[in-house]
């Protein structure tokens, strides 16, 4: 089987559909990290944003993987 398809096939996706995704998340933690960078060094900004978009994440990701499990059922 192809690799580059074969995980986005087990998790019923294509190629495009799954890069995308991977690419929104490497996005948001990103955004989260620079967030907690900032915060470190001056912490009166961004003072819960990282959190916020881990927790946030946290919760899409769990949604996608029952929706993944629902599927294969």
């Amino acid at each position: 089987m192809n690799p580059f398809t074969q995980h986005p096939d087990s998790v019923g996706e294509s190629y495009f559909a799954h890069l995308s995704q991977a690419i929104h998340y490497a996005s948001l933690l990103a955004l989260a990290s620079a967030a907690c960078l900032i915060h470190a060094l001056m912490p009166f900004l961004f003072q819960s944003t990282g959190s916020k978009i881990i927790s946030a994440l946290a919760n899409e990701l769990s949604e996608r993987a029952k929706l993944s499990e629902m599927n294969q059922n």
